[in-house]
């Protein structure tokens, strides 16, 4: 059994550091406040912009002027992987880490044994993990420190661009979808190109389009596509003070039971220590006594 001056230094730590937990947990959850207001308030907005997408992407499938749709050989592949900066906060990161890895070795081994497969992260996290066995392209750990729908919208335009361009003929979104405070859903979805749903086909005739479609297309579609984009973010942002939040509070509780188990151990070792010196005096009280 350890000594009563290496158990209470331990105590002291783990009260420490039980201290640092209680308060990132009070921390996460402000954050958390303000992330989920955002999202809730932009989630209808973005959902009603997808479903007019997806309508006007389907009624110009075969227009040549659809150059953010149509299917394509997939043979070069985006993922954008979408974590944070700081850790601390459970199986946030690495969940992601693992889906990436998981698409990589299945649904596009061939691209990536050909080289074809690109990531690219945001979050310092996913940059850190991610570049020691993928191809990863770039990172943009800066979009955390002022976020805005400008400076995302910035990333958005750059991914487009190369979508357009032909540098790739797929691009995927994989991030965290909070759902709430104790659950983060973790999401995979298709960003480029644009897909048409069978709820879009069936409510397509409800649109009726002025000027005209291809006018709209120039300006609605890249509208839409950024505010999914910046929607991912937002989503991954409220899951991750979620994320966070759960897993200080966990660690608090832990703190808290291992700090009543090493002050158990503290009075049983204080109390062998004082039943030992107990002996002692009355062995030499009845040595002096023979």
């Amino acid at each position: 059994m350890a000594n009563l001056k290496e158990i209470r230094t331990r105590i002291s730590s783990v009260e420490k550091t039980k201290q640092v937990t209680a308060a990132m947990k009070m921390v996460s959850a402000a954050k958390l406040k303000k992330a989920q207001d955002a999202i809730v308030q932009i989630r209808p907005y973005a959902d009603k912009l997808q479903e007019i997408l997806g309508s006007l992407s389907g009624s110009l499938s075969d227009s040549e002027e659809n150059i953010y749709g149509g299917e394509r050989k997939t043979d070069k592949v985006l993922l954008v992987a979408i974590t944070s900066n700081k850790g601390l906060c459970g199986a946030f990161n690495s969940n992601v880490f693992k889906r990436v890895n998981e698409l990589a070795r299945g649904v596009y081994k061939e691209q990536n044994e050909k080289g074809s497969l690109h990531v690219l992260a945001i979050g310092k996290q996913g940059y850190e993990i991610l570049r020691k066995s993928l191809n990863v392209i770039g990172e943009h750990n800066e979009v955390y420190n002022e976020l805005n729908f400008k400076n995302v919208s910035a990333i958005a335009s750059s991914v487009m661009q190369d979508f357009v361009a032909g540098t790739y003929d797929k691009v995927e979104l994989v991030y965290n979808r909070f759902k709430n405070a104790g659950v983060q859903i973790l999401t995979n979805e298709q960003f480029l190109p644009v897909v048409q749903s069978a709820e879009d086909n069936d409510t397509q005739s409800e649109y009726i389009f002025e000027p005209n479609q291809e006018e709209i297309l120039e300006n609605l579609i890249p509208k839409s596509l950024k505010t999914q984009f910046f929607g991912a973010i937002l989503d991954s942002i409220a899951s991750e003070h979620g994320a966070r939040m759960t897993s200080m509070h966990k660690a608090t509780d832990n703190a808290s039971d291992l700090i009543q188990d090493l002050k158990l151990h503290y009075n049983q070792a204080r109390q062998a220590a004082i039943t030992n010196e107990i002996l002692e005096i009355v062995s030499g009280a009845n040595a002096l006594a023979n």
